[in-house]
């Protein structure tokens, strides 16, 4: 957690007070506040009597009838660092949809309203806004969620545990709330003198408290002692080896309030001897020190200050313990760069360099890497990503989306080394991979894709190519990443499948459901008949379960009129000049926008396929279409018993009568 004490802010800081009247704006003089008769005026038939008005005493508070009253609504700014996030959702560094479910219900469980953010440390910042208690439990529950937890523990004599919790636990409720902390009292029947505290770094507060409860309750000897806190350091010693030590040789115990608690009283209790020897040391050391410190200010980059101080300040200590020379860092939410040193004028200049070798310790690298390259970089699960990690445990890497690059950080040697190691992983998937989009209309996605991803499923099976379509977004691209080869052909099918569709049209004809599977047949021959016909049509008939009348008819906006009748009725056609030639014949395939017939074979018996498939083609180009309106009285007649007359008049005279006159019931009769 942050060391440096939480930001709190009214809402309305500069509402002046009855203290201060000068400080009363001029909006607040204009005021004049309306009488009992403005507010309730007689009725038209009463009497108009005077009401008697008792005088007020000329005082400043008459001036001002109207007090303003600070807001109960504050804020509270509180910052979790990257090194003590808690996993979410088994990561360190990802999960803000869970992220944002916990803060939603944190802010239903107190009313409190929470906002979030993460900075480019991977440090989260939390802003909580309400009512002061709220506030406090929204902050005590975002910690208990979002930072590691630490347990500790702190023996208090039995006997001062009631004070602890105070009348019917209300003293420990706050202390938790205010430390955002867990505090675990046993109960009477418990002889444990053992307070467990769960929490965060907070939790320092709750053990200086509790201790400081507990020292005042004890009847030995107890005194309070006012040092400076910038002295507390040279007291403490670094990673509290002098403090500790001292509270062993003479069975004392000694409570400094920690970085983050800012008080100067430290507070020693224990057997009288003990606690007045070591309130002589530290005063004397007090004395001392305050006697030989000189201070130096240097400007160190802000994104260098937390690799001065390293986890959990372990490179403060260091320098404290290696020079005796004090670190004093600005607070994370401070724009200021300087850093200042205090500490024995010759020792100033070794606690320099190392604050400088500290702050350069750890050296940031960009390297380049298209976005869509990324996943192929981290590789299945991360494990191409992680042949570069394993040897280089200091090197924090960042992929940037936004930025289209890749971020590392850590220690010179190992980040240059992890630099040149993804340069070159990079170089070879860009000479082995391939990126290219195609621009498409976003109502095309559903036939690309198919019916359950048929279609698009197959041409990545065929082409090895990872194919992108974003139908959440509303994005008008489809992105191919694979090899150079795989991504040309998967381009060119897509290509072809949506010059195919925008050459389509789609018409729906209202056909009533029950007539459905007379239309499809038994074992669908009928419609199945029809598709041969006009093998470039797609015909849908809705599930019986959506009970729909409508049925959906989507092909080419131009047909080929002549390749239905090359074939013939169930292939019959080009089935029998495949035969009678010995011939390969293809035609066009249903997405394919060609009038080309391609035959293949020896040249004799292509020619005469040739031949063949031209003389269809020249009888039926003399077709014409002629309208002839008949009143559809005499259509029965016109047909005949069966449709007789009507094939007789075909037969002889090569016309086929339009499909609305053969649907005619006489036929179906």
């Amino acid at each position: 957690m942050d060391p440096t004490p939480l930001q709190q802010t009214e809402v309305d800081p500069s509402a002046p007070t009855p203290s201060d009247p000068s400080s009363i704006t001029n909006a607040d003089q204009a005021y004049e506040p309306l009488s009992y008769d403005e507010l309730f005026p007689a009725l038209p038939n009463a009497a108009q009597a005077p009401t008697p008005v008792a005088e007020a005493p000329q005082t400043n508070w008459s001036k001002h009838s109207e007090m303003r009253i600070a807001s109960s609504v504050i804020t509270q700014v509180f910052r979790v660092p990257f090194e003590e996030r808690a996993k979410i959702d088994g990561n360190n560094q990802f999960g803000e949809s869970a992220s944002t479910r916990i803060c939603s219900d944190i802010t239903g469980r107190t009313g409190a309203h929470i906002e979030i953010s993460s900075a480019k440390d991977q440090s989260l910042t939390f802003l909580v806004t309400g009512k002061s208690d709220a506030v406090m439990k929204a902050r005590r529950l975002v910690l208990d969620k979002f930072q590691t937890q630490a347990r500790q523990i702190i023996k208090i004599p039995k006997e001062h545990h009631r004070f602890i919790l105070g009348k019917k636990g209300k003293k420990l409720q706050e202390l938790e709330i205010n430390t955002a902390t867990k505090i675990q009292v046993p109960n009477a029947a418990d002889n444990s003198d053992e307070i467990i505290v769960v929490g965060t770094k907070e939790s320092e507060k709750a053990m200086h408290e509790i201790q400081l409860i507990s020292d005042e309750q004890s009847k030995q000897a107890y005194e309070k002692l006012e040092i400076p806190k910038q002295y507390h350091p040279f007291i403490c010693g670094a990673n509290n080896e002098k403090i500790n030590t001292m509270m062993t040789e003479h069975n004392v115990r000694i409570n400094v309030p920690p970085p983050s608690v800012m008080k100067n009283e430290m507070t020693i209790a224990g057997e009288k001897e003990g606690v007045l020897k070591c309130k002589d040391i530290i005063q004397k050391y007090f004395k001392e020190m305050e006697r030989k410190c000189q201070t130096v200010s240097v400007e160190v980059r802000k994104s260098q200050h937390k690799y001065v101080i390293g986890p959990r300040g372990s490179n403060i200590a260091d320098i404290l313990h290696q020079t005796n020379v004090s670190v004093e860092m600005p607070t994370t939410d401070s724009t200021s760069e300087t850093i200042t040193l205090r500490g024995p004028q010759d020792k100033l200049g070794q606690a320099l360099t190392l604050v400088y070798a500290k702050a350069n310790s750890v050296v940031q690298a960009d390297v380049e890497a298209p976005t869509w390259l990324h996943k192929f970089i981290i590789g299945r699960k991360g494990a191409n990503i992680r042949q570069i990690t394993q040897d280089l445990p200091k090197v924090h890497v960042e992929f940037t989306d936004k930025q289209g690059g890749i971020k590392l950080e850590g220690p010179p040697e190992e980040v240059e080394e992890a630099r040149e190691k993804l340069e070159a992983m990079i170089a070879d998937l860009k000479s082995k991979l391939c990126y290219d989009q195609l621009v498409v209309d976003p109502k095309f996605y559903k036939h690309i894709i198919g019916k359950n991803g048929s279609n698009i499923n197959r041409i990545r099976n065929e082409t090895g190519v990872l194919i992108n379509i974003s139908e959440a977004d509303g994005s008008n691209l489809i992105r191919l990443e694979g090899s150079p080869d795989g991504v040309a052909r998967a381009k060119t099918e897509l290509e072809e499948l949506v010059t195919k569709m925008e050459n389509e049209k789609e018409r729906e004809i209202i056909i009533e459901q029950r007539f459905h599977r007379n239309i499809i047949g038994t074992k669908g021959d009928k419609i199945k008949e029809i598709r041969d016909k006009f093998n470039q049509v797609q015909i849908s008939f809705p599930d019986a379960g959506e009970q729909s009348d409508i049925v959906k008819i989507r092909g080419p906006k131009e047909c080929r009129p002549f390749h239905k009748f090359v074939i013939g009725k169930a292939g019959s056609n080009i089935n029998k000049i495949r035969e009678e030639t010995g011939t390969r014949i293809d035609l066009p395939s249903e997405g394919q926008n060609s009038d080309e017939i391609i035959i293949t074979g020896k040249k004799e018996n292509c020619e005469k396929a040739r031949e063949r498939i031209q003389k269809i083609q020249d009888e039926l180009a003399s077709i014409v279409e002629l309208d002839i309106i008949i009143p559809a009285k005499f259509h029965n007649s016109m047909i005949g018993a069966g449709g007789k007359l009507i094939q007789s008049i075909s037969e002889e005279c090569g016309a086929l009568p339009s499909s609305s006159l053969l649907q005619s019931p006489a036929l179906t009769r």
